[in-house]
């Protein structure tokens, strides 16, 4: 029996697994090509089915749906390899966007690979190329770090690490975080200039250009949607320096920064009694004046 359904498994061609792009918000962005795959397959793997099954109502598509979020990910990436390598086609898709990039999908498109399945992409929307095709930025390069972490003390051990990087960052956040990461964001890589997109391709579409510390008091009142935030570059500063004196330098000359969040940063980054560090500000920004 078992020799049997190995045999049978040999004789049957795998499906293929294709990565469908959808809409971000505006339904009307989904291509025909996406349309058709989705109608085509046998199954539609989604995040959220509920989510998936209003575009597919709208697009009167049929193909049954399964649930393939995060947390089940691995469970779920094998149990689809299985349907796939016993000959059926499968759609991938994210709640919005495009699959893989901050949403789930690497894990099954990395086992399906392994397996010897064909991965086929279908591409669409992106949040991240849709910010970047209207920021007006003129590098070529840039950094996408997806959503920062959630944690405070990783979230600012991450971006202090970003903090040398010459390149525009890009970033998603989620509403009720986005103050939090602003705020970081101020510390650790100083009061850069910055755009924040919010509700990309949908009714209340809006682009908020300021400095972080003026996008930090911009959403203190609270916002909704999806939010895409891109910071500029580090330029051409000087490195930031690792003694106390010449950090209070840095902080003054460089980041512009007041002498409270100097010292604030200062004693984070050196891990030092901020009366001490307070006491060696006095005397720079004194010097200064």
């Amino acid at each position: 029996m078992n020799t049997f359904k190995r045999n049978q498994a040999t004789a049957t061609q795998p499906g293929r697994l294709y990565v469908v792009g959808t809409p971000i918000g505006n339904l009307g962005d989904i291509s025909a090509r996406a349309i058709d795959t989705l109608c085509s397959v046998g199954l539609i793997a989604c995040e959220d089915t509920r989510h998936t099954r209003n575009l597919c109502r709208h697009l009167n598509i049929a193909t049954p749906l399964v649930s393939y979020f995060r947390e089940k990910e691995q469970s779920k990436s094998e149990q689809l390899v299985e349907q796939l390598l016993g000959g059926q086609d499968i759609a991938l898709v994210s709640d919005a966007g495009t699959p893989g990039l901050s949403d789930p999908g690497a894990v099954l498109v990395r086992k399906a690979r392994d397996a010897g399945i064909e991965i086929i992409s279908v591409p669409g929307p992106s949040a991240l190329a849709a910010a970047l095709s209207i920021a007006g930025l003129n590098q070529t390069s840039f950094f996408f770090g997806g959503f920062p972490p959630a944690n405070k003390n990783e979230r600012k051990l991450w971006l202090r690490q970003l903090s040398p990087l010459p390149c525009p960052l890009v970033f998603y956040e989620a509403p009720h975080r986005i103050a939090a990461s602003l705020r970081d964001m101020m510390e650790q890589l100083g009061n850069r200039n910055a755009l924040l997109f919010r509700e990309l391709t949908k009714i209340h579409e809006e682009c908020l250009e300021d400095t972080l510390s003026g996008l930090f008091d911009r959403v203190q009142t609270g916002v909704k949607g999806e939010l895409v935030l891109i910071v500029h570059g580090a330029g051409l500063m000087a490195p930031k320096p690792d003694n106390l004196e010449a950090l209070l330098l840095w902080y003054r000359d460089e980041m512009r920064t007041t002498l409270k969040d100097a010292v604030r940063n200062i004693a984070s980054d050196l891990d030092l009694p901020r009366s001490q560090v307070y006491k060696q500000a006095l005397l720079v920004w004194k010097n200064a004046s």
